[in-house]
């Protein structure tokens, strides 16, 4: 984790730097807010004062804003980097670090709109902001409001297929929608997505009255995939379909152990079934993905499908590094755990 980490920090030692790939963007964006999730979760196993001092300096170079200063956005991929402030925050109480974030989820809790997270990857980057804030002030009204959003998500827009138990993306990959095989299509970092998502409000609120729903919906994914690993320790892109660019692939493979791995830490699973499931994967990411100078291969590139960012491969650059650094991170952090 250490190595990984090193890599990125020296290759991006300005914070605030654009991130340049088909177009310029802010370093305030979701992929690079998931990375520090990461490195928070580092921080938690490894408190060294340089990965605090990187998170601060991010989020001072955006006067810890939101994606284009836009407080009064609804896209939770523009409020993923307040689950890092608000983290922040709870470390040293600096009001600034957390008054847009509040402001962008206030501003949506004035209305009575649910509907917002129609791609389950939006779960992963807000739900745990709302949990946070929960947590933080006391309310309960961002956790109800939280559950209504996830479960319109689930339930009226129907990404969540209960018979395979794994979710649509999002409303494209429906049926009649298939797979070259003839399966539906369940894309792996989207399952990743929502894994990662119930992980993260679970943990943050453990008491949650809404948490038997969270708790079955999780323990019903990963039952679902233990069957789906690759023989080599990594998931297809395509959970259904190994034969649409399939190959392994390093950011879904990573949510799904840091989903399992936090499971096996908590005992809602038999370590029994699980550490064997877990301990493949990462040692297949250590050894088969991972180089000598912490670079992380086998990354998908951005997108919402199999075919989208490819190639995948041991060499190949996806569009954004950071994102898949961050899902490599937090599940190291709980296999860490699970080690100890």
């Amino acid at each position: 984790m250490k190595l990984a980490n090193a890599y990125f920090m020296q290759k991006w030692p300005d914070t605030g730097k654009s991130i340049i790939t088909n177009r310029e963007r802010p370093s305030n964006i979701w992929t690079r807010a998931v990375y520090y999730e990461g490195l928070m979760a580092l921080y938690s196993i490894d408190p060294k004062p340089e990965f605090y001092d990187y998170a601060v300096s991010w989020g001072e170079e955006h006067r810890w804003g939101l994606r284009d200063g836009y407080v009064a956005t609804r896209n939770g991929d523009n409020q993923c980097c307040g689950q890092t402030y608000i983290d922040l925050y709870n470390i040293e109480q600096q009001e600034e670090r957390i008054i847009d974030i509040k402001a962008s989820v206030d501003s949506m809790m004035a209305t009575d709109k649910i509907d917002d997270w129609d791609w389950i990857d939006a779960l992963q980057m807000a739900m745990p902001v709302f949990a946070k804030l929960t947590a933080l002030t006391g309310d309960t009204a961002y956790s109800e409001r939280m559950y209504a959003m996830y479960m319109d998500t689930k339930v009226r827009q129907g990404l969540w297929n209960p018979n395979d138990r794994l979710w649509w993306r999002d409303k494209d990959f429906l049926p009649p929608y298939k797979e070259p095989n003839g399966e539906d299509c369940y894309w792996s970092r989207g399952n990743g997505w929502v894994v990662a998502a119930l992980v993260r409000v679970l943990d943050i609120l453990p008491d949650d009255r809404h948490r038997t729903e969270y708790e079955e919906t999780l323990l019903a994914m990963l039952d679902a995939l233990v069957p789906l690993q690759r023989e080599d320790g990594f998931w297809n892109v395509s959970l259904h379909d190994s034969e649409n660019f399939g190959g392994k692939e390093t950011s879904g493979t990573a949510l799904f152990v840091y989903g399992m791995a936090w499971a096996v830490n908590n005992g809602l699973v038999e370590s029994e079934k699980f550490e064997p499931v877990i301990f493949k994967a990462w040692n297949a990411i250590i050894k088969e993905a991972l180089h000598k100078d912490g670079f992380l291969g086998y990354v998908q590139g951005t997108g919402k499908q199999p075919s989208d960012g490819q190639p995948v491969t041991y060499t190949s650059m996806p569009d954004f590094e950071d994102y898949g650094l961050g899902c490599f991170l937090l599940a190291g952090s709980e296999v860490f755990k699970m080690v100890q």
